[in-house]
């Protein structure tokens, strides 16, 4: 059963105790994204996640990560467009002093100059990593094609002329704003005792908000069509189409899962059968869906060598048409619920996958679902539901993203 407790200066911890495991994981959740950066401060949530690892005055960050080594835990964190997340997995027993070393991290890092020197050459590799992997970049530039008049359409990591202006005092400047209390979940999930959620409500039960704290507005960004071509020396060509999808609160989110399913997301999904398995054109092709606070998008990608890119969207467009004519049937339907069903329930077999749920729910959603409940809205939808999304969204003129070692200019590409 999950449980909450919420501290006096308003930050909130989320526990759901698994008796039958060994592992405590723990997550300090953070609404502060790259969605919330003005454009001066673009990548500075990524920075500043990747700064907190680097030292406090009492620990370096070699000593940050011996220390968890020691105690035989994971220690990891992310940030995306709406949240950074730092997480530690530990046996039970260490469950209290991981805690207290995340808690030195979080409120005690010192920002060292040099330290943030090497990081930001460290954040600026990265950078060019992402850029060397063509499916990674071809989506990376297609947020730029759906949002380009918003943060949410810009990578998360930044660029060299932000990242390379950032010091202590705009970082502290940031943490101010939006490391307050009220944006600030603690979700733990395992075999803990009441003696780990002491020692959390210690630690953040009593810092203050500070005075700049400034209220989060996410504006709703309009989605654009369009098109992005870049021609790069390699051996396959990529591309992403994309049409709008649904924001996280949106009554008619599963609708859009399960089509999703159905279209790209499984191994008996549509584009899978025809493109990989009938025809041949692609090792990978698939679908996804993304969904944010205001908006969300749907995805299809694929990768192909260049003489086969056309053949390839031509069918995708094939599929997207008999979707929009025929629908679906009801075994795709069906084995599409059931397969949902089962990722949904195998996925929370582990303390991480618990705390991962529970932290996303609390922080964003602001509400958490049973698991029955859950189960209930997929089997609720109807065929009806899924064909009328399918009409709606494949309706919208969409953008596209295309990395290629060819100048691809064909009409049938957009």
């Amino acid at each position: 059963m999950i449980s909450k407790y919420s501290c006096g200066n308003g930050v909130r911890v989320i526990h759901e105790k698994m008796p039958y495991v060994r592992s405590v994981a723990i997550g300090i959740w953070v609404k502060a994204g790259s969605a919330f950066e003005k454009d001066e401060e673009w990548g500075l949530s990524h920075f500043i996640e990747h700064m907190l690892f680097k030292g406090t005055p009492t620990r370096t960050a070699r000593m940050i990560a011996e220390q968890f080594d020691r105690i035989g835990g994971d220690i990891n964190a992310y940030t995306s467009k709406e949240l950074t997340c730092y997480t530690t997995t530990v046996l039970d027993n260490h469950a209290e002093e991981a805690m207290e070393i995340l808690a030195d991290m979080f409120f005690h890092s010192v920002f060292d100059e040099k330290e943030m020197q090497r990081e930001k050459t460290v954040i600026l590799d990265e950078i060019a990593s992402v850029e060397d992997t063509p499916d990674d970049d071809v989506d990376e530039r297609l947020w730029s094609v759906m949002y380009p008049e918003h943060p949410i359409g810009r990578s998360i990591g930044g660029v060299k002329a932000t990242i390379n202006r950032f010091d202590k005092d705009m970082i502290r400047k940031y943490m101010d704003e939006h490391y307050t209390p009220r944006n600030i979940v603690i979700s733990v999930a395992g075999n803990y005792d009441d003696r780990l959620i002491d020692t959390i409500a210690k630690h953040f039960g009593t810092f203050e908000k500070s005075p700049i704290e400034i209220e989060q507005k996410e504006s709703a960004p309009v989605f654009h069509g369009g098109s992005t071509i870049k021609r790069k020396e390699i051996e396959q060509a990529h591309i992403c189409l994309a049409y709008p999808g649904l924001p996280l609160k949106d009554d008619h989110l599963y609708d859009l899962i399960l089509l999703d399913s159905i279209v790209g997301g499984t191994m008996s999904s549509r584009l899978f059968q025809e493109i990989r398995e009938e025809r041949g054109l692609a090792y990978s092709v698939y679908s996804y869906y993304s969904s944010y606070l205001s908006t969300g998008s749907f995805v299809i990608y694929g990768g192909t060598s260049p003489e086969h890119l056309e053949e390839m969207v031509s069918m995708m467009d094939s599929i997207i048409g008999e979707l929009i004519d025929k629908g679906v049937s009801a075994r795709e339907l069906t084995n599409a619920k059931e397969q949902l069903k089962g990722s949904f329930l195998l996925g929370l077999e582990s303390s991480e996958s618990r705390m991962h749920r529970n932290g996303n729910n609390e922080l964003i959603i602001g509400e958490h679902r049973t698991i029955d409940e859950v189960v209930a809205l997929i089997d609720n939808v109807n065929i009806n539901d899924v064909n009328k999304m399918a009409q709606t969204i494949f309706s919208c003129e969409r953008a596209v993203s295309i990395i290629s070692p060819y100048d691809q200019e064909s009409e049938s590409l957009n």
